[in-house]
C-alpha cells in the first residue's frame, strides 16, 4: 500500500518498489512505474497501485478419482504480474487518493481465478486415474496438468499474468479410506515385525545357549586355575614355613650370640665397679681414719689447752681472793647463788627456821671475831 502524505490541499505519494503505481490526471497519463513519489491534487487524480512482486497462492480442493474416491489436494501456485498495465486496464487496481487503499479487491479476483484454473485441470487428470496410481504417481500428473493448463489459459496472458511456479503438496484419501489402504501395509509389516521378533528370540536363545557353554566352560576352567591356585599356595605355605624356621633359627643363634656378648659385657662392667667400689672404700676409710685421728689429736689438744687454761684461771682466782675477808667470800658466793637460782616470787619462812638461821648467823659472827681464819690471815674454804 502506497505511503500518502497530505499538505495545504495538495497530497504526496511514496510507492514500493515492488508496487507499480499509475496515475492519471485529466485522463492524461502524467506518472507510471514501480517505486514512484510525487505530489497531487486527489481532486483531479486517478491512482492505481498494481504489485509486481512474486506471490504465493495456497490452494486446497477435494476431486474424485476412477474409482470414485475422494481425494484432498493441496497446491501452491506462485505468479507474477508481468504488465501491470495491461491488468491495470484489465481488473481494478485503483486507490483512494486520500487513503491509498484499493477499492476493489483485485488479489481476491486473481486467486479466484488461478484457483479455478488449476482445480479444472487437477480434476481432469484426477478423474481418469484410480486411486491408488493417483496416491504414488498423482503428485506429479496433477503437478503437470496444472502447470501445463495454466501455461494454455488464455486468460491470464490477456490480464498480465505470468505463472512462476506450480507445486503440488499433498493427495490424500478420505481418512477411512486411508486406514484401509494402510491396513495389508501395516498387516504386511506386522509379519516383518513378528518373524524378525522370533528370529529375535531363536539368535537370543542360541546366544544364551552359547553364554551358558561359554560360563561352565569357564567355571571349569577357574576350578581348575583354583585346584592349581591352592597347591601353589600349599607349596608356598610349605616354603614360607621353612624359611621361616630357618630364620628362627638364625635369629635365636644371633639372639644367644648377642645375649652372650651382653651377659660377659655385664660382667666385666659389674666386676670393673667392683673394683672401683672397692678402691673408692679403701681411699675413703683411709680418708675417714685420717679424718677421725686429726680430729681425735685436735680434741685432745683442745682439752689439754681447755684445761691448762682452767687451771691457770683457778690459780689466778685463788690468787686474788687469798687475802680477801670470809664475809667478803660469803657475800660473792651469796651473789653468785642467787645469780644462778631460778626466779623466786615469795618466800616463806617458819618461825622455827628463822630462829636457827639467826642462830647461826650469831655463831658466825662470833666465830669471825675471834676465830683463828681472821688471825692467821687463813683464807675462806680452809688453807692452802
Amino acid at each position: 500500500m502506497a505511503d500518502i502524505t497530505r499538505r495545504l490541499g495538495w497530497r504526496h505519494l511514496r510507492g514500493a518498489p515492488t508496487a507499480h503505481v499509475r496515475h492519471h490526471r485529466s485522463g492524461r497519463l502524467v506518472h507510471d512505474g514501480p517505486g514512484l513519489s510525487f505530489w497531487y491534487r486527489s481532486l483531479t487524480a486517478a491512482l492505481s497501485e498494481v504489485p509486481v512482486d512474486d506471490r504465493e497462492l495456497a490452494m486446497t480442493f477435494r476431486a474424485r478419482t476412477a474409482d470414485f474416491q475422494d481425494v484432498a489436494v493441496q497446491a501452491t501456485v506462485t505468479y507474477r504480474i508481468g504488465d501491470p498495465a495491461l491488468a491495470a486496464a484489465r481488473l481494478d487496481f485503483s486507490i483512494d487518493p486520500d487513503t491509498g487503499i484499493w477499492r476493489g479487491a483485485p488479489l481476491e479476483q486473481l486467486g479466484t481465478l488461478l484457483t479455478e484454473t488449476a482445480q479444472q485441470h487437477a480434476l481432469a487428470v484426477l478423474a481418469r486415474t484410480p486411486l491408488a496410481s493417483a496416491l504414488v504417481d498423482g503428485v506429479g500428473a496433477v503437478r503437470d496438468r496444472i502447470a501445463a493448463g495454466l501455461a494454455a489459459e488464455p486468460r491470464l496472458p490477456a490480464t498480465g499474468i505470468e505463472v512462476v511456479a506450480v507445486r503440488v503438496v499433498a493427495l490424500r484419501p478420505e481418512p477411512e479410506v486411508e486406514r484401509a489402504l494402510r491396513t495389508p501395509a501395516r498387516e504386511q509389516i506386522q509379519q516383518e515385525a513378528d518373524r524378525a521378533t522370533y528370529e529375535r528370540r531363536a539368535v537370543a536363545v542360541e546366544r544364551e545357549r552359547a553364554i551358558a557353554e561359554n560360563e561352565l566352560a569357564s567355571k571349569i576352567e577357574l576350578a581348575r586355575r583354583e585346584e592349581r591356585l591352592v597347591e601353589q599356595r600349599g607349596t608356598n605355605t610349605r616354603r614360607e614355613a621353612e624359611e621361616g624356621a630357618a630364620a628362627d633359627k638364625v635369629r635365636a643363634e644371633a639372639e644367644a650370640a648377642r645375649a652372650v656378648r651382653l651377659a660377659e659385657a655385664e660382667a666385666a662392667r659389674q666386676v670393673a665397679l667392683a673394683d672401683a667400689e672397692a678402691q673408692r672404700t679403701e681411699r675413703l676409710a683411709e680418708a675417714e681414719a685420717t679424718r677421725t685421728a686429726r680430729l681425735a689429736r685436735a680434741e685432745a689438744e683442745a682439752a689439754r689447752a681447755v684445761g691448762e687454761a682452767r687451771a691457770q684461771a683457778q690459780a689466778a682466782w685463788l690468787r686474788v681472793h687469798a687475802d680477801v675477808d670470809v664475809a667478803v667470800l660469803h657475800a660473792l658466793t651469796g651473789t653468785r647463788l642467787a645469780g644462778n637460782l631460778p626466779h623466786i616470787d615469795s618466800v616463806t619462812v617458819s618461825p622455827d627456821a628463822l630462829t636457827g638461821l639467826l642462830s647461826r648467823l650469831a655463831g658466825g659472827a662470833s666465830t669471825g671475831r675471834g676465830g683463828p681464819g681472821v688471825a692467821d690471815g687463813t683464807p675462806p674454804g680452809g688453807r692452802g
